[in-house]
């Protein structure tokens, strides 16, 4: 199932929404939605887990890319 295909909102959103609005959104996310906004978000990282696999010797968790996820956010955001 497309996470973001249930949702009103895209990829660029995140950085639009308030903290609440965002922590609620992503709280819903799976570890490959994450995986997948963090690839859309910086193609030059390392998400992917073939690529952190080899880079790395492991697999990023759920926990450690959302915290990446809404620092990127936080960089990124939209003045409101």
């Amino acid at each position: 199932m497309n996470f973001w295909a249930n949702t009103r909102y895209d990829y660029q959103s995140l950085t639009t929404l308030s903290e609440d609005k965002l922590l609620l959104l992503v709280n819903g996310m799976s570890r490959e939605d994450i995986i997948e906004w963090l690839a859309w978000n910086d193609p030059n990282g390392i998400y992917h887990d073939e690529q952190s696999l080899k880079e790395f010797g492991n697999k990023m968790s759920r926990s450690e890319g959302l915290e990446i996820l809404l620092r990127q956010v936080e960089e990124n955001r939209v003045p409101v």
